[in-house]
């Protein structure tokens, strides 16, 4: 009945405007007061939102990280591959023959064959003898093929013996490889010979296996006995055969070097 009283007078008694005012008024701390419970759980809703949101962009964050350091690694890798391929340009314009860049792809896991495999093969016109460089120097040659892949003994190899002369007084002798690794050895040195250490050992081009000029190694160690005719001379690779990933086949074979004619065979 209240109720009833309280709806007809709102609609036809002006007054009741007023009343409605200070009536809100009056409910409002109970408004807020059952509203309380309503709001602290949205609240605490919103902390246990946040911390799992954090939580969640943390591990995102975390991972991104791992795989920004993962790409600056291989942006590493990417400069000194970049570097070495540049190196090989420029060696390449060294070289007055037909090259074929190549990508090492094996390495013989016995410890008294130095060999390694490259990815390019007989479909690429690699042959048996090929001689393979890298920016560095001289690296092998290659031993056997197949369709598309190809095996290559390094000059460090005990079967390897390659012609060479010291750049500075063009003294010719012949680099043979011991079976180490990272050590050459210069063959019947006379000990009166004029090399020392430090000196620089380039292909001479005897034999028409190597092109001349090309950088074998660099002398280490020179040792003479005066009781034998020989001076034991030992050197280091200039071709960096434990690093280098891009190399180059030489095919520097006569039979692609210009022939000249006889003078006489002018007309």
């Amino acid at each position: 009945m209240l109720a009833l009283f309280l709806i007809v007078a709102d609609l036809n008694w002006p007054k009741m405007k007023e009343g409605r005012v200070y009536l809100s008024l009056l409910i409002t701390p109970l408004q807020w007061m059952v509203d309380l419970p309503a709001r602290a759980a949205d609240n605490l809703s919103d902390v246990v939102v946040d911390r799992a949101t954090l939580v969640r962009d943390n591990e995102r964050l975390r991972t991104e990280s791992l795989d920004l350091e993962r790409k600056v690694q291989l942006m590493a890798g990417l400069e000194r591959e970049n570097e070495q391929l540049r190196d090989l340009l420029n060696a390449r314009q060294r070289i007055e023959a037909d090259v074929t860049m190549a990508e090492l792809i094996g390495i013989n896991p016995d410890p008294f064959l130095h060999e390694i495999i490259l990815s390019r093969g007989s479909e690429d016109g690699v042959f048996e003898g090929q001689p393979v460089l890298d920016a560095g120097g001289v690296m092998g040659q290659v031993l056997s093929t197949a369709h598309y892949t190809s095996r290559v003994m390094l000059i460090t190899d005990a079967r390897t013996a390659i012609p060479v002369e010291v750049v500075r007084n063009n003294f010719r002798t012949i680099a043979i490889g011991r079976g180490v690794s990272g050590e050459l050895e210069i063959a019947h040195v006379p000990d009166t010979a004029d090399i020392r250490e430090g000196d620089l050992l380039l292909t001479s081009g005897l034999g028409g296996r190597f092109p001349p000029g090309y950088p074998v190694a660099v002398v280490t160690e020179v040792i003479r006995d005066p009781g034998r005719p020989f001076s034991l001379v030992k050197a280091r690779p200039s071709a960096r055969l434990d690093r280098s990933r891009h190399l180059l086949l030489v095919d520097y074979r006569e039979s692609r070097l210009p022939v000249s004619e006889p003078e006489g065979d002018n007309e």
